[in-house]
């Protein structure tokens, strides 16, 4: 059902792809907008080893919500800043692809619980952490994103 990635010894393994998942900060997410045209938008994601799905929080309304009630089929990117070898000027850049299905969750303790440990990516400020959960718990939504097919990469820029 997923292409296998034309160039094979570009091909980074899995366990890569979940380091570039568990480190990043952000990706781009892509669903199915209306009138056929695709809605890509930058987002904060939080990836769970204990369950392998990728969680990104959001309000209650808005195009990605809709598209999502529509077609909970979409595609998440996440890439590298890079980096160069010594004498080189050319960037060695990795990136994930994950395909799958988003589900919406509005249960308030997952929502403070992912939310939080999405948070912790930026920031060790535990009480910081817990007023924003308090002040915007209640008017947020989960986004978990089960994958079905994730494929990363190693190119260099030249």
């Amino acid at each position: 059902m997923f292409r296998e990635l034309t160039r094979k010894n570009k091909q980074i393994p899995h366990e890569e792809c979940v380091t570039l998942l568990t480190r990043e900060t952000r990706g781009v997410l892509a669903v199915n907008g209306g009138d056929g045209y695709p809605y890509a938008m930058p987002m904060n994601h939080f990836y769970n080893p204990d369950d392998g799905c990728i969680y990104f929080h959001c309000g209650k309304t808005g195009h990605r919500l809709d598209a999502l009630r529509q077609s909970d089929r979409v595609s998440f990117c996440v890439c590298e800043q890079g980096c160069r070898e010594e004498g080189d000027w050319a960037y060695h850049v990795r990136s994930v692809i994950v395909f799958g299905r988003m589900e919406i969750i509005d249960d308030l303790p997952k929502i403070a619980s992912i939310s939080a440990a999405l948070s912790r990516k930026f920031t060790q400020d535990e009480t910081y952490i817990q007023n924003e959960i308090e002040q915007y718990g209640k008017a947020t939504l989960l986004l978990k994103l089960t994958p079905e097919h994730i494929c990363g990469k190693r190119v260099k820029e030249s």
